[in-house]
């Protein structure tokens, strides 16, 4: 009896995290709303988060607008976004607590959350590169921690 309790709580559990970890059904369309969603007005472009964050380690709560230039392809759990040319910010959602659909890819967004700076080590750097089906090769090449902007997003518009 035991066995068979314990057999079908984990059958339930695997399904609830099944149901729960999938990206939002639909496409993301202008106006289209994720997490606590975020409204335009006040938002900064996020090639000012730099200046912004400076050297500080501390983290900024700021609304930003920026490009999605790639998002996690299991899930949509994490986002990579255009901060400028030779830089991105690595984006979580905050407490895990919703994903976006994966042709947020090349949008328009206006996030509302926290940005700062982070020292990402080899371990999940790799994690993230084998979430974006990276070759092994590019895989194997990552070798040292990164120091990049991170942002956790509270809420999300699509303008674009």
């Amino acid at each position: 009896m035991l066995k068979r309790l314990i057999s079908l709580m984990a059958a339930l559990l695997l399904i609830v995290t099944i149901t729960v970890a999938q990206p939002p059904k639909g496409p993301a369309n202008p106006n289209a709303k994720y997490g606590a969603g975020a409204t335009a007005p006040g938002a900064v472009d996020a090639s000012k988060l730099p200046g912004l964050l400076k050297n500080d380690t501390g983290k900024l709560a700021v609304k930003i607008q920026a490009k999605v230039l790639d998002v996690c392809p299991k899930k949509g759990c994490w986002m990579k976004l255009q901060v400028n040319d030779s830089t991105t910010a690595f984006v979580k959602m905050k407490d895990y607590g919703f994903f976006v659909p994966l042709d947020i890819k090349g949008r328009t967004i206006v996030l509302d959350g926290v940005a700062y700076q982070h020292v990402t080590s080899v371990a999940e750097q790799r994690h993230y590169a084998e979430d974006a089906k990276k070759p092994q090769a590019e895989i194997d090449a990552i070798t040292e921690p990164l120091k990049e902007y991170r942002y956790t997003a509270s809420g999300i518009l699509v303008l674009q």
